[in-house]
């Protein structure tokens, strides 16, 4: 099973979107500082997820996610539910 998560930074409020097998494993990597863009906004908050079933529709929806039609879905979808920040 594939993932493509969203985290907000609780520093900046940037969102981040990536893609992984191991979700809790690469969010403590995030906060650990163990990527290069991330180490400096940490630290990280899951925001959204969603379970994709291989690598290729992982990617497919991650490339959606940062897209500008993404980001509007992404701001609609969790602004709803109070969970991104202004």
């Amino acid at each position: 099973m594939w993932y493509v998560y969203v985290l907000v930074s609780l520093t900046s409020g940037k969102l981040y979107v990536g893609i992984t097998q191991h979700l809790e494993r690469r969010i403590h990597e995030h906060n650990d500082g163990k990527s290069k863009f991330t180490s400096g906004h940490m630290p990280w908050r899951l925001i959204y997820f969603e379970e994709l079933p291989d690598t290729q529709s992982a990617r497919d929806r991650e490339k959606y996610l940062k897209s500008a039609a993404g980001k509007r879905f992404l701001k609609k979808f969790l602004g709803s539910a109070g969970s991104l920040p202004d």
